[in-house]
C-alpha cells in the first residue's frame, strides 16, 4: 500500500473523506497539508468537522509519516478542512463540490459563475439565474468555489 492510501484509510476509519493532500512552502517552512470533508449532508450542506476530529487525526496519521515521510528533510504536518473558497483542481474535487457555488474560466478566458448542480462523466453542469451550462472538465482552465455573503 502507498503512504496515499494508508493516509485515505484513517480518514476513513473516522467516519471522514481525504478532499487533497499537497505540500507547500511557505515562509521558508515545508508543510503537509491534508485537507479532509465529511460525507455526510445536513439541511443541504455538506456537515462540519470538529477540531477535536482534526486534532484525533493528526495524532493517527502522524506515525504513518514517522515511517514513510511524504518529503526529504523537516516538515510540518496540517490537517484540517479545505475551506469555503478554495481551487477546484480535479474532477473529484468537483465531484466533492456538487451543490456549491463555483467560478469557473474555461475555453478562450469565458467565465462563469453558479452553482454546481452535477457531475456527470466529465461534464460540469452549473446552474444561475441568467442560464445553465455544461462544461467539459477539460476544457476548465481555472476554478474555484465562492461564498456569497
Amino acid at each position: 500500500m502507498s503512504l496515499q492510501s494508508d493516509i485515505e484509510s484513517v480518514i476513513k476509519s473516522v467516519g471522514l473523506e481525504l478532499y487533497d493532500s499537497v505540500i507547500v512552502n511557505e515562509n521558508g517552512e515545508t508543510i503537509f497539508r491534508i485537507s479532509v470533508i465529511s460525507p455526510e449532508f445536513e439541511d443541504g450542506k455538506r456537515k462540519g468537522v470538529t477540531l477535536d476530529t482534526f486534532v484525533e487525526l493528526t495524532h493517527l496519521i502522524s506515525p504513518l509519516l514517522d515511517v514513510t515521510s511524504p518529503v526529504s528533510g523537516e516538515y510540518r504536518l496540517e490537517v484540517g478542512g479545505p475551506g469555503i473558497e478554495r481551487k477546484l483542481t480535479s474532477l473529484d474535487h468537483f465531484k466533492k463540490s456538487i451543490g456549491e457555488n463555483v467560478s469557473i474560466v474555461h475555453g478562450e478566458k469565458e467565465k462563469i459563475r453558479g452553482k454546481l448542480t452535477a457531475v456527470e462523466g466529465e461534464n460540469l453542469h452549473i446552474q444561475n439565474d441568467e442560464t445553465s451550462a455544461t462544461i467539459p472538465y477539460s476544457d476548465v482552465k481555472k476554478a474555484r468555489t465562492y461564498f456569497e455573503w
